[in-house]
């Protein structure tokens, strides 16, 4: 005879986070951050609104944690158990490798509209951008800094560079392209920002 045990709450609970992580990602990719809403998310995941602002004060801290998951998610599922940044002893192959990520990471449908969202949200909203840099952006550039600093103690880059200014170099003109559309973000933009990165643009 199967024996009767109460429900966990934790269980419970953990589902329906999930569930509206699900609803608020969902939603940003459908509709825009600007239409999604707490209500929405509410009908979508199946609770009740103060189940809601219960775990989150707004929509925009819901979309966070459920961006964060999502990395967390496709890191588990890509069986990186211990996020890291290659180094192989090459330092631009190792910088290509991880810009070409990038660019495949900001042209995925699933990553592109909630990194848009808390982009645009957290130029008018200081609080949620702080959040947005201290949780999501800061540990991948503290990756290219620890890399950085690995190749200048090699001998690799010279050792008056300031390793966070040198990384902004790398990332910059990605978000600058993304964020902004000019031009396709592709593969062969990377390489070619690694390369002038790494080697300049003036004749030696």
């Amino acid at each position: 005879m199967a024996e009767n045990r109460p429900p966990d709450p934790s269980r419970r609970s953990e589902r329906s986070r999930r569930a509206i992580h699900d609803a608020a990602l969902g939603l940003v990719g459908e509709v825009g951050y600007g239409r999604t809403t707490i209500e929405a998310i509410a009908a979508r995941a199946g609770v009740g609104k103060q189940t809601i602002y219960r775990w989150w004060p707004s929509k925009a801290a819901v979309l966070l944690d459920a961006f964060i998951d999502l990395g967390n998610r496709a890191a588990r599922e890509a069986g990186e158990q211990a996020a890291g940044f290659p180094d192989t002893g090459d330092l631009a192959a190792d910088l290509k490798l991880v810009l070409r990520a990038t660019v495949d990471e900001l042209n995925d449908p699933a990553f592109e509209a909630p990194t848009r969202a808390l982009a645009a949200a957290g130029i008018v909203d200081p609080q949620l951008g702080a959040e947005f840099v201290q949780k999501l952006l800061d540990p991948g550039l503290q990756l290219y800094a620890t890399r950085l600093r690995a190749a200048q103690e090699a001998g690799r880059v010279r050792a008056a560079v300031d390793p966070r200014i040198a990384l902004e170099l790398l990332v910059g003109p990605l978000t600058h392209r993304w964020l902004l559309r000019t031009l396709p973000l592709t593969h062969t933009y990377a390489d070619a920002v690694v390369e002038y990165a790494l080697h300049g643009i003036a004749n030696p």
